[in-house]
């Protein structure tokens, strides 16, 4: 009696665990897209009649698709409708536009008369790439030191608002430095020193595991000496410095004709009061002949 228990208890056990941990031995297979792109999850199988094809979202197993044969009738919750496929033929889950959100563990189920049969999915979904941007580290110029004239030029390569990539800088093929982010959205800046004379090709990259962007390095426009202004400021500044020389020198006409005409009026003053101070003594000189 024990006996014939036996089995039975250990395939209740064997479902059990399969039920709650997944299917000892089941590989899992990646699959990698672009927000945005249609993503296809294949069972690898034809679909027959009866089957019961069940699609599970994550560790909980949350169930995102079920096609039953038997009854000829397709479930798909609320998380993905309007965004997924079902393959008639062979029960293939496609998402028509995926989102980073879909990312992660999809487990499929497929359920026959005499058995069962399992599939895992792990499913990275990454955001449209942004072109790296090259821009000049002025706050950093600098002449290399010594007896050598030759002057150097501080660069930096950025990149905002970006998670799972790797930024890089590339003499021709040849991997210079890189800097990476994690799965949380950050700011990349990675910098780079190169002579003004430089010849060599220079390039920044922005990667993920399934794509790339790539920024060029023009060392002949963004490498100008330090002292060297732009072209088109020239016109510019010469036409501040004239306005404020002529504004100094109608200023201090203005200043100078003012002051002469101070001396002017304080000048007659002082002649007016000499003039009555002489009549005065004039009369007192009268008045004592008299």
């Amino acid at each position: 009696m024990y006996s014939s228990m036996f089995p039975s208890l250990v395939f209740l056990n064997l479902s059990l665990l399969i039920f709650t941990n997944g299917v000892f031995g089941v590989e899992t297979e990646d699959v990698g897209g672009m927000e945005g792109d249609p993503v296809t999850l294949h069972t690898g199988v034809e679909k027959q009649k009866d089957d019961l094809i069940v699609w599970y979202y994550g560790p909980e197993k949350t169930l995102d698709v079920q096609i039953n044969g038997k009854a000829s009738k397709t479930i798909i919750a609320d998380r993905v409708a309007g965004r997924v496929q079902v393959d008639g033929q062979t029960g293939s889950l496609t998402f028509t536009n995926i989102r980073t959100t879909d990312s992660g563990l999809y487990n499929l189920k497929i359920s026959s008369k005499n058995r069962a049969s399992y599939k895992r999915f792990s499913v990275s979904v990454y955001d449209l790439l942004p072109v790296p941007v090259i821009i000049r580290n002025t706050s950093q110029c600098s002449s290399s030191s010594g007896s050598s004239s030759v002057s150097k030029c501080s660069l930096l390569c950025s990149v905002l608002n970006v998670s799972h990539v790797t930024l890089s800088w590339y003499k021709g093929n040849s991997l210079i430095s890189n800097i990476s982010a994690s799965d949380l959205r950050n700011s990349l800046s990675l910098p780079l020193e190169v002579e003004h004379q430089d010849k060599n090709t220079y390039s920044c990259v922005l990667n993920n595991p399934i794509s790339n962007q790539t920024k060029h390095l023009d060392i002949s426009q963004l490498c100008q000496p330090c002292a060297d202004l732009p072209v088109f400021l020239i016109p510019v500044l010469l036409s501040v410095v004239i306005v404020l020389v002529i504004g100094a020198v109608i200023y201090f006409r203005t200043k100078r004709g003012g002051y002469q005409k101070a001396n002017l009026m304080q000048f007659g003053h002082t002649e007016t009061i000499t003039e009555a101070l002489t009549v005065k003594e004039s009369k007192h000189k009268i008045q004592q002949q008299v």
